[in-house]
């Protein structure tokens, strides 16, 4: 039986969120999934675009990382697999996930997934589950909180490894 892992950390700033994506991408590999949870304006796809970025960057390749709110899905020829990015904040039923690919690609793919609340059954049990929060820092900055959590074997010394110090 497999153990949970839990850590919350503050992120005081985008920039702060930006690194910890970029150490994080450094760490991922195919069939990792990423849940991102919280709010419109949570910082969700800031993070999602910057560990893209990093994993082009890292693969020699450049292209734009726009959110996928209305393609639903965004794709990305990276190593060490491909990246999908998904947004199922429009979508209303799970079956119109598998229509999308996205269960195959849990597998064959690294996933991020925005409203992972639409998967309900095929939530994929070795996923982490990022949670967004803002909060107001002490220069009435907006902070954001993430909580993660996932299975404490695949993913406690990744995550972990990536905070920035």
């Amino acid at each position: 039986m497999s153990q949970a892992f839990f850590h919350q950390g503050l992120f005081p700033s985008p920039d702060h969120t930006q690194l910890f994506a970029e150490n994080l991408s450094a760490h991922l590999r195919q069939g990792d999934v990423i849940l991102l949870e919280g709010g419109i304006g949570a910082g969700k796809t800031h993070f999602a675009r910057s560990l893209i970025q990093a994993m082009q960057a890292s693969s020699g390749r450049i292209e734009d990382v726009p959110s996928p709110t209305f393609t639903l899905v965004q794709t990305y020829g990276v190593e060490p697999a491909e990246v999908w990015h998904a947004d199922l904040y429009r979508l209303s039923y799970p079956d119109e996930i598998e229509e999308l690919g996205l269960t195959q690609a849990f597998e064959d793919a690294i996933c991020l997934v925005e409203w992972p609340d639409r998967l309900g059954e095929l939530w994929p049990e070795n996923a982490l589950l990022m949670s967004f929060a803002t909060t107001v820092g002490p220069n009435h900055d907006d902070q954001r909180v993430i909580t993660f959590s996932g299975r404490k074997e695949i993913w406690q010394n990744r995550v972990l490894d990536a905070l920035p110090s």
